[in-house]
């Protein structure tokens, strides 16, 4: 009496384990890219930071500009550290707008945040994510 797995067996085995890997596989990529861009959202921090400092001490968003009243200069990324970092640059406009764009890595991604001065006049200021941001288009940012 011989035993063993038929051809038919293994091939079905072999169909299941590829159907398992076409669904896993991409959405593994995408965790990864969202874990990565995590790395983006936290590098506005300090930009975050330097504007609520410059709305406190001007009383208005008009001067919380990249370099001015404490709010730090824009950063770019070095060309070497590229692929390395999820991160290609983090910009603040006008009114204290931040946009932080990502790298390949993460699809360059973009994540603008904008201040709005809270009624009743609280003291920090309330950071919207708007919405021509391409990580929420990507499902990377909330």
């Amino acid at each position: 009496m011989q035993r063993g797995f038929t051809l038919i067996e293994m091939l079905i085995v072999v169909a299941i384990a590829g159907i398992l890997a076409a669904i896993a596989v991409p959405q593994y990529q995408s965790y990864t890219k969202r874990a990565k861009f995590a790395e983006v959202v936290s590098a506005i921090q300090p930009f975050k930071l330097g504007v609520e400092s410059c709305y406190q001490a001007t009383g208005a968003l008009t001067g919380c500009t990249a370099g001015s009243n404490g709010v730090p200069a824009d950063a770019t990324t070095a060309t070497g550290d590229a692929d390395k970092t999820a991160i290609a640059s983090v910009a603040t406009g006008a009114n204290g707008v931040i946009t932080a764009t990502g790298s390949a890595a993460v699809d360059a991604a973009t994540y603008v945040l904008s201040p709005a001065v809270p009624t009743g006049g609280a003291a920090s200021l309330i950071w919207t994510v708007q919405a021509g941001s391409t990580c929420k288009t990507k499902g990377y940012c909330a």
